[in-house]
C-alpha cells in the first residue's frame, strides 16, 4: 500500500506555532551573540540599536503589501507564488530558484557554525576535538528526521527551543535595566542621538541589521497547514516582525549598556566572538554563562530546523507545479508532511556539507561568512521582487482598493529594500571576509539561478489558474 499522496499538506498551525516557526529561524541568540558584536564594531558604534528600528520600519512596509495579497494567493509558495502571481510565470519561477539557492546558503551557514560551536563547547567540559562537519552530519540526521514527521513536532520542538534561548537574554537585559547599566554613565542613549546613528559606517550597520531579519517572511509558506489561513498568516507576519525587532533593539541596547558606550565598542572589536558569552558571565556569573552556551546550540538548531521546513515546502510547491519533478510535490500519508521534498532537501545539505569537509573550509570563517552573505543579499532581492509584484497585482486586478495596503507602503517599502540592497552590495565584499572576486562570483550564482528559473519556466506546464478572492473596497 502506497504511503504517498499527491499535492496536500494538512494542520492545525495556529498564529503561535507559526510564529515560532519563523522566530526560530531568525535565531534570536545567535543575532545577539554574532551580528551585534559586528554592529558595534564595524557598523554605527552604541547606536547600532537603532538600526535595527529603521529596519523593521522598513519590512513593516514590506509586510503591508505582503499581508494584503496574501488572501489572494492560495498557493504555498511564499516569494515564488507572489512573484508569480503578480510579474508572470517566468519571474516567478526565476524567484523560485533564487529561493531554493538562497535559503541552502542560509541553512549550510548554520551548519557550519554549529559545528564550530559544538566543537568548542564539548572541548570546553573536557571532550576531544572533533571535526565540525561531523557535528552538522548528526545535526542533519536530527533535523531531517523531524522534518519528515508532521510539522506540529517541529512546532512543539521549536517552541521549547525559542522560549529558552528568548529567556536567557530577557532575564540578562532585566538584571542590566535594574542595575542601571554596568558603568558609571548608567543606561545607554547612544541609540537616541542622531548624531550617534548616522556616525561611523551605517551602510554595514544596515546590511548586518537586515540580516538578522531573515526568516520573517517565512509566513506565507505555512499556508497549507495552517487553520484560517486568511487571518493566521498576516497576524503571524506582524507578530513575527514585531517580536524580533523589539527583542533585537532591547537586547542589543542592553548589552551596550552592560559595558558603557565606548567600552562596548571597544569590546566588540578586541573579540567579537566571544564578546556576547563573556557579557552574559559578567551580568548573571558563571553559570549563567555557560547556561547561555548551551543556548546558543540550541537556538542554532533551531534555525536549521526552521529553514529545512521552509525549503522542503519550496521544493513541495515546485513539485505541484511541474517545475521540479513530481514525486516532491507527494505528502505522507500519516504524517501528512511533505516527506520527499524534505529528503530531497536533507540529501543536498549532506552533499554540501562533505563537499565543505573535503575542500576543508573553515566552519565560521569561510562556511558561515560566505553562505550567510549569500543569503543576505538573495533575501533582499526576493523581498524587492515581492514588493513590486504586489504594487503590479493590485494595479492590473483591483482586487483590493485601498490606497495604503496596495500602493502607498508597498512603494515605500520598494524603495527601503533597494536602498538596503544598494547598501549590501557595496558592501558585499565586508560582509563575506573582504573578497571582490568572492563577492562577484556570488553574485553571479544568485543572478544564474534567477535565469535558470526563467528560462527553466517555458519546459514546465502552466499552473492551473486559480480564481483571486473578491475584491476589498477602500476602508
Amino acid at each position: 500500500m502506497s504511503t504517498d499522496r499527491p499535492h496536500t499538506l494538512t494542520g492545525r498551525l495556529g498564529v503561535g506555532s507559526i510564529v515560532f516557526m519563523v522566530v526560530a529561524a531568525a535565531a534570536p541568540l545567535t543575532v545577539i551573540a554574532g551580528t551585534v558584536p559586528l554592529g558595534l564594531a564595524a557598523g554605527n558604534g552604541a547606536a547600532f540599536p537603532t538600526t535595527f528600528v529603521l529596519c523593521c520600519a522598513v519590512l513593516l512596509l514590506f509586510a503591508v503589501g505582503f499581508c494584503a495579497m496574501s488572501r489572494h494567493v492560495p498557493q504555498a509558495g511564499a516569494f515564488y507564488a507572489y512573484v508569480q502571481r503578480g510579474l508572470g510565470r517566468a519571474p516567478g519561477l526565476g524567484s523560485a530558484f533564487l529561493a531554493l539557492v538562497t535559503y541552502t546558503a542560509v541553512q549550510l551557514a548554520v551548519y557550519g557554525y554549529i559545528g564550530a560551536v559544538l566543537d568548542g563547547l564539548v572541548q570546553h567540559y573536557g571532550g576531544p576535538a572533533v571535526p565540525w562537519w561531523a557535528y552538522s552530519v548528526v545535526v542533519l540526521l536530527i533535523v531531517g528526521a523531524l522534518g519528515y514527521r508532521h510539522i506540529e513536532l517541529s512546532g512543539k520542538v521549536l517552541g521549547v527551543l525559542l522560549l529558552a534561548e528568548v529567556a536567557i537574554v530577557l532575564v540578562f537585559d532585566m538584571v542590566v535595566v535594574g542595575r542601571g547599566g554596568g558603568s558609571d554613565a548608567g543606561l545607554s542613549t547612544a541609540f537616541l542621538q542622531p548624531t550617534q546613528v548616522v556616525s561611523g559606517s551605517l551602510g554595514i550597520a544596515i546590511m548586518f541589521a537586515i540580516a538578522s531579519f531573515i526568516g520573517f517572511e517565512a509566513t506565507a509558506v505555512f499556508r497549507d497547514e495552517a487553520k484560517d489561513p486568511e487571518r493566521t498568516i498576516p497576524r503571524a507576519t506582524y507578530l513575527a516582525l514585531l517580536l524580533i525587532g523589539a527583542f533585537y533593539t532591547l537586547s542589543s541596547w542592553a548589552v551596550v549598556s552592560a559595558w558603557g558606550d565606548d567600552a562596548a565598542v571597544e569590546a566588540a572589536g578586541a573579540d567579537p566572538g566571544t564578546m556576547i558569552l563573556t557579557t552574559i558571565t559578567n551580568v548573571l556569573g558563571p553559570v549563567g554563562g555557560d547556561v547561555a552556551q548551551v543556548l546558543l546550540v540550541t537556538s542554532l538548531f533551531a534555525a536549521i530546523l526552521s529553514f529545512h521546513n521552509v525549503l522542503a515546502r519550496y521544493f513541495f510547491a515546485l513539485g505541484n507545479s511541474g517545475a521540479l519533478p513530481a514525486a516532491c510535490g507527494r505528502s505522507h500519508a500519516r504524517h501528512t508532511s511533505p516527506h520527499v521534498a524534505s529528503l530531497t532537501q536533507s540529501v543536498s545539505a549532506l552533499a554540501f556539507v562533505v563537499i565543505f569537509a573535503i575542500a576543508g573550509m573553515d566552519p565560521v570563517a569561510q562556511v558561515f561568512a560566505w553562505m550567510a552573505g549569500t543569503a543576505t543579499l538573495g533575501v533582499l532581492a526576493l523581498m524587492a521582487l515581492t514588493c513590486a509584484a504586489v504594487l503590479v497585482f493590485f494595479r492590473r486586478t483591483r482586487a483590493d482598493t485601498r490606497p495604503w495596503h496596495t500602493v502607498v507602503a508597498p512603494a515605500l517599502g520598494l524603495v527601503g529594500l533597494l536602498v538596503c540592497l544598494w547598501l549590501t552590495v557595496s558592501n558585499f565584499p565586508t560582509l563575506i571576509g573582504g573578497s571582490p572576486a568572492l563577492a562577484a562570483g556570488i553574485g553571479a550564482v544568485l543572478v544564474l539561478a534567477f535565469v535558470l528559473g526563467a528560462v527553466w519556466s517555458r519546459r514546465t506546464p502552466e499552473p492551473e489558474t486559480v480564481t483571486p478572492a473578491p475584491a476589498v473596497d477602500a476602508a
